[in-house]
């Protein structure tokens, strides 16, 4: 029966000849961007780019949505696109996504721009990354970014003008002003009806004119990896803030107790995890300078008796410093309060509590050496009068009266240390020592 029904469907593509291959149209690859522009997002879309030539795919679909990121991999992402052999579709979604600086530069690189509906693409104007910068080089930087954008503009038949201000005067506008004014190509609910509506449209790649043919193509999702996938979420501004506080308490409990081992692993780890996210978030160094002087003072509390102010002061100077460490306008690379508050909180419950274990301490009557005798009960081995000897602590000692003679047997309290002679009085004897 299979060889019959094999046979019968060779003999139909053999009838039908070249139309037969209209029948199922070619796979339309799929992959979400979300988060930050980093060297992980430009390494995703490479592999996106190069996944689905591979696959033989007529056109990949970047679902997008972004607060922005990093200048240099957004250029990087931009020439892929521009280069790209397969047409890429670059789809600002879902429902409440956005496309804010650097993602305005990538929407208009697609060779299909579109948007969700209640999304909003736009506020393309740089931020210095790692402190503020004169005005003049900041003048620089936001011409060069203004021509850029506006070449990708014109390269992509979209409007140039809206796109230089967006960079200018960061300007964004909602998905129905987008279409209107020539930004995007078109508003799509969904995957499906964005593939129907694309359906027969013509776009220029390098490898000339493509006409595509999405209407009921197969849709492929590109797996994300876990590496991958791990690189993306360390490179959030909060998980970056967590990771780095984990790692400096982590050293200082290494250098608090030498050996112990475990801290300094997890902490050095943390670190290094931290500064790979930081790369690509705008890090104000003077915040980073503040927390690191607040765990040069909460370490130096453990060799400085300071009575907790070096303590305190680390505290506020970590504190200071979390406000300062992220220095961008967008919200998207700030750290939420909810992750400030506990953090900070957390830190100084678990310092205060160190402090207050270690002020007990002090307090707490010494157990060991000649010191450690005061105070501590005995008996009398025979009459003291008014030496004679004395068992302390299972310890045979010779022992002098202080006050009047002690008949054998009774016990006895120790009031001084001299040597190897101790002064002892009646236990009842509650006087100060001599």
């Amino acid at each position: 029966m299979s060889l019959g029904r094999g046979l019968l469907i060779a003999l139909a593509a053999w009838l039908l000849g070249p139309g037969a291959a209209w029948a199922v149209p070619a796979p339309v690859a799929t992959i979400q961007i979300e988060g930050v522009i980093s060297p992980v997002t430009l390494r995703l879309v490479g592999t996106a780019i190069d996944r689905a030539q591979a696959d033989r795919a007529q056109a990949l679909v970047l679902q997008l949505d972004t607060p922005g990121g990093l200048e240099r991999s957004m250029r990087a992402i931009v020439q892929r696109l521009l280069n790209s052999e397969v047409p890429v579709i670059v789809y600002v979604s879902p429902t409440g996504a956005r496309a804010a600086s650097a993602g305005v530069f990538i929407t208009l690189a697609g060779h299909v721009a579109a948007m969700a509906p209640a999304t909003n693409i736009g506020a393309a104007h740089p931020v210095a990354l790692g402190g503020s910068v004169d005005k003049e080089s900041m003048k620089k930087i936001e011409n060069d970014a203004a021509a850029f954008i506006r070449t990708v503009a014109l390269e992509r038949g979209r409007n140039a003008d809206w796109a230089e201000k967006a960079v200018r005067q960061s300007v964004s506008v909602t998905e129905r002003d987008a279409l209107r004014l020539k930004v995007v190509d078109l508003v799509a609910e969904s995957l499906p009806e964005l593939l129907d509506r694309v359906d027969g449209r013509t776009v220029k790649t390098v490898r000339g004119p493509v006409t595509l043919a999405t209407r009921g193509a197969p849709v492929r999702p590109i797996e994300i990896g876990f590496r991958d996938r791990f690189l993306n979420v360390i490179t959030d501004p909060n998980v970056a803030y967590v990771l780095m506080m984990l790692g400096m308490l982590g050293l200082f409990f290494e250098l608090s107790n030498p050996g112990v081992v475990l801290p300094g692993i997890i902490g050095g780890i943390s670190l290094i995890l931290a500064f790979f996210a930081f790369q690509s978030l705008p890090i104000n160094y003077a915040g980073l300078l503040l927390i690191l002087f607040g765990i040069v003072l909460l370490v130096a509390e453990i060799k400085i008796v300071s009575h907790g102010v070096l303590a305190i002061g680390g505290i506020i100077s970590m504190a200071l410093g979390s406000l300062m460490l992220f220095d961008a306008p967008e919200v998207g690379f700030r750290i939420s309060w909810w992750v400030i508050a506990p953090t900070i909180g957390s830190t100084a419950g678990l310092f205060l509590w160190v402090l207050s274990v270690g002020v007990r301490a002090l307090k707490r009557r010494p157990v060991l050496g000649a010191s450690g005798l005061i105070g501590q009960p005995g008996v009398a081995l025979g009459p003291l009068a008014p030496d004679g000897q004395v068992m302390v602590q299972g310890e045979i000692w010779r022992a002098v009266v202080k006050g009047g003679p002690i008949p054998d047997g009774a016990r006895v309290r120790v009031v001084d240390v001299q040597g190897l002679t101790l002064t002892v009085a009646t236990a009842d004897d509650r006087g100060g020592t001599p």
